[in-house]
């Protein structure tokens, strides 16, 4: 994504400070602090994004997870995809253009982790599809008769959660050596899969969003 500064950009550092601990640049850092703590992002790995009205906040790249602050956020304008804030000396996250990817399907928060369940799932299903002689490429992860799928909505649109005996079907896309460059492998499941609201990537972790705040860190968590 072409990285484009909004002309009023220096002048927004009333965008990033708020004493309410729901304003997404204070929850931004609460979330990352939480995923630390679960050991599902480390060092300056993953990333959260939040959409507020016409304004994106961007957790950035390069900064510890467990050390994040309001004032190290970036914020885009939607509309014309500029940065309306951006910090000094820090880079905005190579996570930007999948962040946006989930935006533009109507999510209100968008999770990045490299949790390491995640990462085994991915292995997991590459190991089963090497052993039935099937394409790895056209797996995904599925899985039924557990209690944590019934947090998961059935998908866009549709009314109630996914039950007991529901099956629910996570795609897998492959790793590149470019977080960005995952950008049309994660818009193609998006599209092939339209009721997921998560996307494995295979030895990397896992992208997980959601109509707002909370629904998207239910489904992260589960």
């Amino acid at each position: 994504m072409a990285e484009i500064d909004h002309p009023s950009m220096n002048s927004n550092d009333h965008l990033i400070k708020s004493d309410d601990p729901n304003h997404p640049a204070n929850l931004i850092c609460t979330l990352c602090r939480k995923f630390y703590n679960l050991g599902w992002v480390t060092g300056t790995g993953g990333g959260t994004s939040i959409r507020h009205g016409d304004h994106i906040f961007i957790a950035p790249s390069g900064v510890q997870k467990e050390l994040m602050e309001p004032t190290n956020m970036f914020v885009l304008e939607y509309a014309s995809r500029s940065y309306l804030r951006r910090p000094p000396v820090l880079k905005p996250s190579a996570c930007t253009p999948l962040f946006m990817a989930a935006f533009d399907r109507g999510a209100g928060c968008c999770i990045h982790t490299h949790s390491q369940w995640a990462v085994l799932a991915t292995l997991l299903v590459e190991r089963d599809a090497r052993l039935a002689g099937q394409d790895v490429g056209e797996r995904c992860f599925e899985i039924q008769q557990i209690e944590q799928i019934k947090g998961i909505p059935r998908g866009k649109g549709k009314a109630g959660m996914l039950g007991f005996f529901d099956k629910l079907k996570v795609p897998i896309i492959e790793n590149t050596a470019h977080e960005e460059d995952l950008t049309s492998s994660l818009e193609v499941a998006m599209e092939k899969y339209p009721d997921t609201f998560a996307v494995l990537v295979r030895r990397h972790g896992i992208y997980v969003w959601g109509d707002d705040v909370q629904k998207a860190k239910t489904q992260t968590e589960r």
